[in-house]
């Protein structure tokens, strides 16, 4: 039997963590303090900021929330941001992703302070993750590091496949493998005999937004696989980019979804609050 990694069980500890440390801090009168900005009202976007403000609630970082009207113009955003770089009090700020057309995403990224940037999605910090600086690292990729090393999965040495190389996962996955002394190789769409490469893998990594592409075909036996993927089947069962029924059996340890990956990214975006606001 494989072991079956648990994230939820995971990211409580970490947001424990997280609320022992801003305990400490409040006893001197001092708290983190998160702005979250959402704009328009995409109901996954809804939940996940929902989600956030109870995490800030349950660790103790005062939280700021604005929640914006769908005609709202990219400057009127961008002035908000400027506002929030410039209020001592905030010490990090997150723009809800995706943004409605006619907002540049680039732009809106760029503008938030690297030293504000808990997602670790601006390139002054990607910059930083690249040449080995510290810096915010983008919040999944973080998390499962810490799945991996949570659950006594030695990275050192190990051969890692990632398939999937989006700016938010793939790439700074690769970064954070590497900065772990892994041996790290990055599939996309363009990789030809992805099955043989995937098979290589000692821990693969999937994060291609294709619900259980990844058959036991693609997984070498007693690999680690993690599944960043998650879909909403009909009759609204999850599942990942891992066909996880097939695939189980032949691996050491794996993450199901839901329950894995997924509460991992916002216990490491606390964890990146509290973090920046020590360092301040």
């Amino acid at each position: 039997m494989p072991q079956i990694i648990d994230g939820k069980a995971i990211s409580q500890m970490i947001k424990d963590e997280c609320r022992e440390r801003v305990a400490v801090l409040s006893a001197d009168g001092k708290v983190p303090c998160l702005a979250v900005i959402l704009v328009g009202n995409d109901p996954a976007s809804t939940v996940y900021v929902g989600n956030k403000k109870k995490a800030c609630e349950y660790i103790g970082i005062k939280s700021l929330s604005y929640e914006l009207p769908e005609t709202t113009t990219e400057e009127e955003l961008l002035a908000l941001i400027r506002k929030l770089n410039e209020d001592e009090e905030v010490n990090g700020i997150l723009v809800q992703l995706p943004l409605p057309a006619g907002i540049n995403e680039d732009t809106v990224i760029k503008t938030i302070s690297p030293a504000k940037d808990v997602d670790g999605f601006h390139p002054e910090n990607v910059g930083k993750l690249c040449i080995g600086q510290p810096g915010f690292v983008s919040c999944t990729p973080a998390g499962i590091i810490e799945l991996l090393k949570r659950s006594n999965i030695e990275i050192e040495g190990k051969e890692c496949v990632i398939i999937g190389r989006s700016n938010i996962v793939g790439k700074p996955m690769s970064l954070l493998m590497l900065r772990e002394n892994a041996t790290v190789t990055v599939c996309h769409s363009r990789t030809k005999n992805l099955k043989e490469v995937a098979k290589r893998a000692d821990i693969l990594i999937v994060a291609i937004g294709k619900p259980r592409m990844i058959t036991a075909e693609y997984v070498k036996e007693g690999a680690v696989v993690i599944d960043v993927g998650i879909h909403r089947l009909e009759g609204k069962k999850l599942c990942g980019d891992v066909d996880y029924d097939d695939v189980a059996p032949h691996t050491s340890a794996i993450t199901p979804v839901p329950g894995g990956v997924g509460p991992m990214t916002i216990a490491m975006l606390m964890n990146n609050c509290v973090e920046g606001f020590e360092k301040r």
